[in-house]
């Protein structure tokens, strides 16, 4: 029987973390527009390395804050969600759902926020299970979020 050491074994989750740490540093590359010199050149200064893939971890939060404060922006894109298809165009239902997704829009919140409000209110899966009336009732609640935030509810 093996012993597995602790040098000897690898986590995934903190394997995934560093390369995406890893593809941090390459982003904020690109943004600046960095050739492979400087690049190479800011490595060394501020990481202490050639190659990114030979940082530290307290290497990798050095190299992407001095990457922040050169100019470089770190976010994901705000993604708005799968839009339920299986409701028709010329229903009442449907109605219903551009005024969801209106809502939605006004407060930035993408559908997901709707599916998990039906999941809470009416036990469904998806806001395509939900009826009429499950609809409106999910309408009241962002309307009620909206007053209570200070939005404008139309």
């Amino acid at each position: 029987m093996a012993i597995i050491r602790n040098r000897d074994y690898k986590n995934p989750k903190h394997d995934a973390r560093r390369r995406a740490a890893v593809g941090k540093i390459h982003i904020g590359k690109q943004q600046l527009g960095m050739d492979d010199d400087t690049y190479r050149a800011m490595l060394l200064t501020i990481g202490g390395v050639k190659s990114a893939k030979d940082l530290t971890p307290e290497g990798i939060s050095k190299v992407v804050a001095h990457l922040e404060r050169a100019g470089a922006r770190f976010t994901s894109p705000k993604r708005a969600g799968r839009r339920p298809h299986s409701i028709g165009s010329g229903t009442e239902r449907a109605g219903q759902l551009r005024k969801i997704e209106a809502l939605l829009a006004d407060a930035g919140r993408p559908y997901e926020y709707a599916g998990a409000m039906a999941r809470h209110m009416y036990k469904k899966d998806r806001l395509e299970f939900c009826d009429g009336r499950e609809l409106a009732g999910i309408i009241a609640a962002l309307m009620k979020n909206a007053e209570r935030e200070g939005r404008e509810a139309r």
